[in-house]
């Protein structure tokens, strides 16, 4: 039984959520083999030689793999199927995107957002927002899947994985065209270890200055609710929750946040929660660990005080 993981990468460095799907693979047992597709990535490749568990790093380095297009990666991924049992990819938009191509160009149904492995076909995921576990098995003889990181450790580092390059390449029918960043001097919201975010609750967009304020202090990442996201108060890149980005923080703190069921399904895991909100009946307060009853414009400012 071999499993192979698609790294997640900016052609320079290799994403934390890789080490995470490692984790989960070598819970399903067998060897564990990762693939670097890209451009001029031989440093995202020597990162993922590093990763406890693995056994052998592929890689595809091509100017036709640079913009990571799903629909020359997904074929990349059909050709080499057949000499393994699993396909895995964190859940992220690149592997949402990917991997569903896989599933269906392999005609086998794709097992999505798996938190805990069973055996190596049978696997946990969540349904109806997290409020429920389906234990899934699948017989498929190639079984695709997207691992939700946030629950998985990563992988250990100190591995010295054999490397093999691969001249296959596959041509897309899209052309990239061009991509917009944001660019911020805070850590990613996926991987950051503390996060504070603001719900409807904030008013406005430029409220959200209190929060970068504390996120700061913090060394926190900021983010946000649907309804903030909604209400044109930040970007969409912010939102946390079952539409949005699952996180997994040390610490989260939720500020003017009421705890909608689909916000709380990307932030439940976390391991500690604080909440602020002046409405004392808000469903936040039934997952948060602390909980402030207060006006979020008082207690936000009077806590960056205290920060010094």
């Amino acid at each position: 039984m071999t499993i192979l993981v698609l790294a997640e990468h900016d052609n320079a460095t290799l994403k934390l959520d890789t080490a995470k799907v490692v984790s989960a693979a070598c819970a399903i047992g067998g060897d564990v083999h990762v693939l670097v597709v890209g451009h001029q990535c031989s440093a995202v490749a020597q990162s993922a030689q590093t990763l406890q568990g693995v056994s052998q790093v592929l890689v595809a380095d091509n100017s036709v793999y640079e913009a990571h297009l799903a629909e020359n990666i997904s074929t990349l991924l059909v050709d080499l199927a057949p000499n393994y049992s699993h396909i895995l990819a964190a859940a992220s938009s690149f592997g949402k995107d990917a991997m569903p191509r896989v599933a269906a160009l392999l005609d086998v149904a794709q097992l999505s957002e798996v938190i805990a492995i069973v055996n190596a076909d049978t696997f946990v995921r969540p349904i109806y927002a997290g409020n429920a576990l389906a234990t899934v098995q699948s017989h498929d003889a190639i079984k695709v899947m997207t691992v939700r990181a946030s629950a998985f450790d990563a992988t250990a580092v100190g591995n010295n994985a054999a490397l093999t390059t691969l001249d296959k390449v596959f041509e897309a029918k899209t052309q990239f065209v061009s991509q917009s960043l944001t660019v911020s001097a805070r850590p990613e919201l996926g991987n950051a270890g503390i996060i504070v975010s603001g719900g409807r609750g904030m008013g406005s967009g430029e409220n959200f200055g209190m929060l970068e304020q504390l996120a700061d202090k913090l060394g926190a990442a900021v983010g946000a609710s649907r309804a903030a996201v909604d209400a044109g108060f930040v970007p969409n890149d912010l939102q946390v929750g079952q539409t949005g980005k699952i996180v997994a923080p040390n610490l989260y703190i939720a500020v003017g946040i009421s705890g909608a069921i689909q916000h709380l399904a990307g932030m439940k895991d976390a391991k500690v929660i604080v909440a602020i909100n002046k409405d004392p009946e808000a469903p936040i307060f039934q997952v948060a660990d602390y909980g402030l009853e207060a006006d979020l414009f008082d207690a936000v400012p009077e806590l960056i005080a205290s920060l010094g």
